[in-house]
């Protein structure tokens, strides 16, 4: 079955290019290209920025993004153990292989030395659970190889929980109590992103450290499986987590593509609702560019096919392309920073937005 981070490999063939990387990319406010450069960076979610065939005009290009880290989704969300645990060992090797380039992140003390040393930070993350194959032992296992945020499952129910496409009656399981308990123990994040309400919930009074949802929207902006409830969000608050806000269609309604100022309806209603210490970035999609092509697109609807034969789309996987219009670049991180000072906020908040919020989260969980 076909995941969206591969769906974004295929459609994104040219992503690689660095020509690409200054696509849909806007001017900035000078006090957001300052506040932008001072920060500490991170994105939630997003497409890893590291592959095989990587070439050193390539990792010149991605470090131009002005990211700080990255939270990368590895392993799909069907792969075996053994798929994943190939990808995370040729992962590192890759990031080896630029030492001065990359670095992966373990901790919050290696998020701010990624900042110091002019590196990008790599966090491994899980979006679906089938690699675990049930085994709570392999949690600790893939924590030992740097693995800090994991989900308790994908769109459908998986051994420790429902998704968002479950029934909403389905649960944290028996099994995902002890996988909470796990997490917990090792110092992993709990990603709710895809955990249907229920779960959401369980899982949040079981867990002693505080959740994430790295990648969503708000359901009082625009009611979609993926989006969260206002009273989900306080929770997550309350629980002492971090809401990172997605670039993705299910901003809005279709046919229609959602635009800059969409996305920042449902960031300013999250900030609203959860409280500027609470809210974050979380792209979930490209780190760079995905070309706009009628051919690309023609890609994408595919793919969305072939995940609807699948079970596992979600509503509005369609024609869309997977990004919002005026964020589809490397640096859109500071176009928001841009947009949220022009809106208003003070930079206190734009840091915490773009990366502050994320590393005390980091702080208190790993």
């Amino acid at each position: 079955m076909i995941s969206r981070r591969t769906m974004l490999a295929a459609t994104g063939a040219a992503m690689f290019a660095p020509s690409a990387f200054a696509q849909d990319a806007a001017a900035v406010s000078e006090a957001a290209h300052a506040l932008y450069g001072a920060g500490i960076i991170i994105d939630g979610n997003i497409y890893p920025p590291v592959s095989d065939t990587m070439t050193k005009a390539d990792v010149a290009a991605f470090k131009a993004s002005g990211l700080t880290a990255a939270k990368a989704s590895i392993g799909g969300f069907a792969n075996t153990y053994q798929q994943t645990m190939l990808e995370v060992r040729v992962l590192q090797r890759v990031i080896a292989r630029f030492p001065t380039d990359f670095m992966q992140i373990r901790s919050v003390a290696d998020i701010r030395n990624a900042k110091r040393t002019g590196r990008l930070g790599i966090i491994f993350s899980f979006e679906g659970v089938a690699c675990l194959e049930g085994q709570i032992e392999r949690i600790g296992e893939f924590a030992a190889h740097g693995v800090k945020v994991m989900q308790l499952s994908y769109n459908l129910p998986s051994e420790f929980g429902g998704g968002v496409m479950s029934d909403p009656a389905l649960g944290l399981s028996a099994l995902g109590h002890d996988a909470v308990a796990s997490m917990n123990a090792h110092g992993v994040a709990i990603d709710l992103s895809h955990s249907n309400p229920l779960t959401t919930a369980q899982a949040m009074e079981a867990s002693n450290r505080p959740v994430l949802i790295t990648h969503g929207g708000c359901a009082s902006v625009y009611e979609h499986p993926r989006n969260k409830t206002d009273e989900q969000l306080r929770a997550l608050a309350e629980k002492g987590g971090v809401f990172g806000i997605y670039d993705l269609p299910y901003l809005v309604a279709p046919p229609r593509e959602a635009t800059l100022d969409d996305y920042m309806a449902h960031m300013t209603h999250a900030l609203n609702v959860a409280g500027e210490d609470h809210v974050g970035v979380g792209s979930d999609t490209a780190f760079d560019h995905i070309p706009d092509t009628p051919e690309a697109r023609a890609e994408m609807a595919r793919q969305n096919e072939e995940r609807r034969r699948a079970g596992v789309a979600a509503p509005g996987e369609d024609a869309r392309p997977p990004f919002v219009q005026g964020l589809n670049h490397p640096r859109r991180c500071e176009t928001i920073a841009d947009a949220l000072l022009a809106r208003g906020y003070p930079a206190r908040v734009a840091e915490k937005v773009l990366g502050e919020n994320f590393l005390r989260a980091f702080g208190d969980i790993w």
